[in-house]
């Protein structure tokens, strides 16, 4: 097959099926609704042939100033033809300008360096079955009030207006919170993906309360299947191996074209996933 055969399109529910053979292939856990999520707040790209998926890209905008590249897969079958080039073009193209960030693999990494990404740290993927543990004092589930002020403290954490994700997970998983003074102070949201629930965004003043919000959400889910995507300096893998979640890969973070960030009091503890940051 010629490159100049392979069309790209606009991704779109026409072909998640598509892109969910092409995850098993490379032995991704994502679900077809885990596939819906990230293209119902994203820009996406599909490379296609005749009506088959060959590769896909995304890029999830974060108001004006940041986006993630994300869900870049070539068939197995079809690289070295620059499909991945053209889907990574397309991606960044859609970005506008904007600071880019995604999460490596081994594979990707030289590609993602010659477009001008940069290492910034590694992701550390940890994932199991839930250990008997008590609720931390302190956590609630939020309210409606408490998940319009998520948005303002995972802004300060990130440095990305991730309204739209926020509000998602709220409507299709559940936060919980930590109130301090008369305010939020720190969140986690869980949902379903994959093989069971992933935990994240966590965002928190301090390890402490990050590992307070985990507690909470794991409590009562004895033996359920659990996944935590944080980084190596958060402070909580060895924690999290402790509790029975091992550690089992992650990923290389990478940005380009940074844009200035100011000092805050509180930082991100867990991703929302490795794809949407």
């Amino acid at each position: 097959m010629l490159a100049s055969q392979i069309d790209l399109v606009e991704l779109t529910a026409n072909h998640l099926e598509g892109a969910l053979a092409l995850s098993q292939q490379a032995q991704w856990p994502h679900r077809i609704e885990d596939w819906a999520m990230a293209l119902a707040i994203s820009k996406g790209v599909a490379a296609v042939h005749k009506g088959r998926v060959l590769g896909t890209a995304m890029t999830t905008l974060y108001g004006d100033d940041a986006a993630t590249i994300n869900m870049v897969i070539v068939d197995e079958a079809m690289r070295g033809l620059g499909i991945g080039k053209r889907l990574m073009d397309f991606a960044l193209n859609a970005a506008s300008g904007r600071e880019c960030r995604l999460v490596a693999t081994q594979d990707g990494l030289p590609l993602y360096q010659k477009l001008g990404f940069r290492e910034t740290h590694r992701i550390v993927q940890h994932q199991g079955p839930v250990s008997a543990i008590q609720p931390s004092e302190g956590v609630a589930w939020a309210d409606a009030k408490d998940a319009a002020e998520c948005p303002r403290l995972d802004l300060a954490a990130c440095g990305m207006d991730r309204r739209d994700l926020i509000t998602y997970l709220a409507s299709n998983g559940r936060l919980a919170v930590i109130h301090r003074d008369g305010r939020v102070a720190g969140f986690a949201a869980i949902r379903h993906f994959g093989r069971g629930e992933v935990v994240g965004p966590i965002v928190a003043e301090n390890a402490a309360d990050a590992k307070n919000l985990l507690s909470f959400l794991m409590a009562g889910r004895e033996g359920q299947f659990l996944r935590v995507d944080t980084s190596e300096q958060s402070g909580l893998a060895s924690w999290l191996t402790e509790l029975g979640l091992s550690h089992v890969g992650g990923g290389i973070a990478m940005v380009r074209d940074v844009k200035p960030s100011s000092n805050t009091t509180v930082q991100t503890f867990a991703l929302a996933s490795q794809a949407l940051g």
